[in-house]
């Protein structure tokens, strides 16, 4: 019988609710009641388990597959032989979850004397029998083949370039995860492009022509830009984009604007006379007037919609000819470079009676060719009349050294390609690893000239396994099975990756072939020094968005008919907001549980005034502090993870629910059966029903109330906040929002200030549930009940420091399971 079986009568439901989100590969002795039908030997934790356990965890229940596991086969004197059922013990007694709310309980202090009990049990039978993983060999994500070309060869790439597949993900969304990183024959091909590309801008290769380096770039047809769009255009100005591009040779370049086009291809904002600039790193390098069509004929009545059609000169103006003119000739050094195009600003005021902003359809459909202009897109192209590779950056880290005569060719290719294959390889080049490198060099050398060896022994370094994959070798004489320490190479490379998602630096890499990377001291120096510097953003960028899944919030698609003030800005918004939460936090060196209680956030002025917060003007970020709202702080108040659980027209109690118990408790509930019923919405009905009252029909069914009632409560507390995170009174049905529920643990809650209370309470498994998470990014495997101790002994050391990022990144780097590895078995 299957966990999403039919559950028949009262007490089989309450034993259900027991187990939601255990494991179900537990052992196959701990599932069967013994042959004897004797349990182990008396002791005063038996008799705890005997007393309040075996109503539900009894062999009979077990054998029907009611429950997973029977605790009548568990022997208390030998914890260590079934630790994979006694760390899920050990999960839910943390969260109160067993026994049931409801049901008999012994005293707190017998509680945690037991848990306090099992745990060191179990620590003791990992530290005499340590089990660190064995990760497999896996290839560099997406984001730190990026990352490790920057550090290289000192060049940014544009990911568009790579045309690399999107990396898959595990089940709790990390790419890190060697499991799911695979090598399709596909993806070897855009490695054997993307090197032959990264290398020839690198060494600025003078054969490259005006289409190698062309690129377009749109803008979102949704995206309003009636306001200042970036840092890096002018004060002053609105709408448009800055460009980071790079321009692979000193010469001239062509950028082109097309303006934006609503869907019928008329352009709009044509009406009024406008000007647009466009600039090369803040100089302004052309400025353009467009509008004002009236000046080429008699318009149209009003908008572009109707019987009325205006002149032909004016219908070709505003859908052909007003941005043809739209195109500049430009010299350029090499390099990467910011393109500025924008409109000048003009400042009015609307009056009258103001009619609601615009999205969806009536924002890609608008037909009135009164208003501001926008662009549309973005073309580059070049270079023309090239003047050479210039002094870039790139150029500056690869010639360390030219060479004045033909002799002087070959020791500096040596030097040059010594130097760049010890960091792509993280670890001292051997003869073999030069000789194949400088047969590249010479073949490029043979066709044009010193810097063309260069490149193509460059070319070769980009798609060696070395530098694309993560190798850790272990020794053949290990026995299968032995835990054995990591090389101090292997460490910087572990170490690297983690924290900065890409290759070591320097002084890493010399500490680590130098042989102190192992030493306690050394080790704690370097981490503190990289978690200072700037490329540890990283743990923002790629763990954090990837353990809150808040990328997801990119794809998320709210049903513009219901919540219009939805556009493209606020989606931006709403993901700026909570990057800037996250690095703060780590820049800060805040505590883990300011994650939840932080009393302070990021807005600009249209996020502010989604969230209700006044006195907010402009496009900037700046720091906020909640001083009367105990609602909108931490995580649970940010927008970008509220609409990211939700659906299109609701909200959605079992989304927020899941996701909580999920990446903040660390409780996954079980996945839905098969044939689970929708649930009934509300199309057509005479009298709405609100979420609340059709989950409650949900859960008639047993079979779905023994996980709803674990998941529904903390997702029920987050009701006030809407579908795209606004606060709220009165749901969609108008009737006023019921936010209160009873967590599994007994807790009553009524809302986000009291929910975070409840997760407070709980700190140890929120601490706990985000070093897993940290864990599962660090060593690129899924956490196993094995790695519980080394986790515990991670949370224990960082209380006295308040949890602090720093000491919990010094944990992981000094664990068990990311200094070793399991040989094979």
């Amino acid at each position: 019988m299957s966990r999403h079986a039919v559950v028949r009568g009262p007490a089989a439901a309450v034993a259900w609710l027991v187990v939601v989100g255990a494991v179900t590969d537990v052992p196959a002795a701990a599932r069967q009641v013994p042959a004897s039908g004797q349990a182990s030997p008396a002791s005063p934790q038996r008799d705890l388990l005997d007393r309040y356990c075996l109503t539900c965890h009894n062999g009979r229940l077990a054998a029907q597959g009611t429950v997973p596991v029977s605790f009548e086969a568990l022997n208390t004197r030998d914890v260590g032989r079934d630790p994979q059922v006694w760390e899920q013990v050990v999960r839910k007694l943390r969260l109160g979850m067993m026994p049931p709310a409801g049901r008999p309980r012994p005293d707190q202090a017998t509680h945690d004397g037991f848990v306090a009990w099992l745990e060191a049990e179990l620590d003791r039978g990992a530290a005499a029998n340590p089990n660190p993983g064995r990760p497999a060999i896996r290839r560099l994500t997406t984001a730190e083949y990026i990352n490790a070309i920057r550090s290289l060869l000192d060049l940014e790439v544009d990911e568009r370039w790579l045309l690399f597949p999107a990396d898959d993900v595990d089940q709790e969304g990390f790419a890190t995860n060697a499991d799911v990183l695979s090598v399709s024959p596909a993806l070897f091909d855009r490695y054997l492009s993307a090197a032959n590309r990264v290398s020839r801008l690198a060494v600025g290769d003078p054969t490259i022509g005006p289409g190698f380096a062309a690129a377009t770039y749109d803008t979102p047809r949704l995206l309003y830009q009636d306001d200042r769009m970036s840092e890096e255009l002018p004060f002053g100005s609105r709408g448009g984009m800055a460009i980071r591009h790079y321009f692979p040779l000193d010469g001239d370049y062509e950028v082109k604007v097309r303006l934006r086009r609503m869907i019928y291809d008329y352009i709009v904002g044509m009406g009024t006379s406008q000007q647009i600039e466009v600039r090369l790193d803040g100089r302004l390098v052309e400025r353009f007037t467009v509008g004002d069509a009236d000046r080429v004929g008699y318009p149209s009545a009003y908008s572009f919609f109707g019987t009325i059609r205006g002149d032909p000169a004016w219908e070709e103006y505003v859908s052909v000819e007003a941005d043809t003119h739209l195109v500049v000739r430009m010299p350029a050094q090499a390099g990467m470079r910011v393109i500025g195009v924008s409109f000048v600003d003009a400042h009015t005021e609307p009056t009258g009676i103001l009619e609601r902003r615009l999205s969806g359809f009536s924002l890609s459909g608008l037909g009135f060719y009164h208003g501001n202009a926008a662009v549309g897109r973005v073309e580059v192209t070049g270079p023309y009349d090239a003047m050479g590779p210039g002094d870039t950056p790139s150029r500056r880290r690869l010639f360390t050294c030219r060479p004045s005569a033909p002799a002087a060719e070959g020791p500096c290719a040596r030097e040059i390609l010594s130097r760049l294959a010890r960091r792509a390889y993280r670890r001292p080049v051997t003869d073999d690893d030069l000789q194949t490198l400088l047969g590249f060099y010479e073949t490029g050398r043979a066709e044009r000239d010193f810097e063309a060896g260069i490149q193509k022994a460059i070319e070769r370094v980009l798609v060696a396994p070395e530098f694309l994959f993560r190798i850790e070798r272990e020794s053949p004489d290990l026995a299968p099975g032995t835990a054995y320490r990591l090389t101090d190479l292997e460490l910087a490379s572990r170490l690297s990756f983690f924290l900065w998602s890409s290759i070591p630096d320097e002084a890493l890499l010399s500490a680590a072939e130098a042989g102190r990377l192992h030493e306690p001291a050394e080790l704690e120096r370097q981490v503190r020094r990289m978690l200072a510097d700037a490329r540890a953003r990283a743990l923002v960028d790629d763990f954090a968005s990837q353990w809150l899944q808040l990328r997801r919030v990119r794809g998320v698609m709210p049903d513009t008919d219901v919540f219009y003030e939805f556009d493209e800005n606020l989606r931006a918004d709403m993901e700026r907001e909570t990057l800037l939460f996250l690095e703060s936090q780590l820049r800060e060196d805040r505590g883990l549980l300011d994650l939840l209680r932080a009393d302070y956030t990021f807005v600009n002025e249209r996020l502010a005034r989604h969230y209700g917060i006044a006195g907010i003007y402009g496009e900037r970020f700046r720091r906020v502090t909640f001083d009367d709202d105990d609602n909108r702080g931490g995580l649970l108040g940010h927008a970008s993870l509220l609409t990211l659980t939700a659906y299109p027209t609701r909200t959605s109690p079992v989304l927020r629910g899941k996701w909580l118990l999920d990446n903040i408790l660390g409780m996954p509930p079980s996945p839905p059966p098969a044939d689970v019923p929708a649930l009934e919405e509300n199309h057509g009905a005479a009298q709405p029903r609100s979420v609340r009252e059709r989950m409650e029909r949900h859960r008639a069914n047993p079979a779905c109330a023994v996980c709803h009632r674990v998941m529904d409560p903390p997702g029920f507390a987050l009701e006030h906040f809407d579908a795209i995170g606004r606060w709220r009174a009165t749901d969609e049905t108008g009737a006023p929002v019921d936010a209160a529920g009873t967590l599994a643990d007994g807790t009553m809650v009524d809302g986000p200030a009291t929910l975070r209370q409840a997760l407070l309470a709980h700190e140890h498994s929120f601490v706990r549930t985000v070093i897993e998470k940290l864990l599962t990014y660090a060593v690129g495997r899924s956490i196993e009940y094995y790695d519980q101790p080394a986790i515990r002994k991670i949370t224990a050391a960082a209380v006295s420091d308040d949890y602090r990022w720093s000491s919990i990144v010094l944990g992981i780097v000094e664990s068990v399971p990311f200094q070793m590895r399991r040989s094979e078995s």
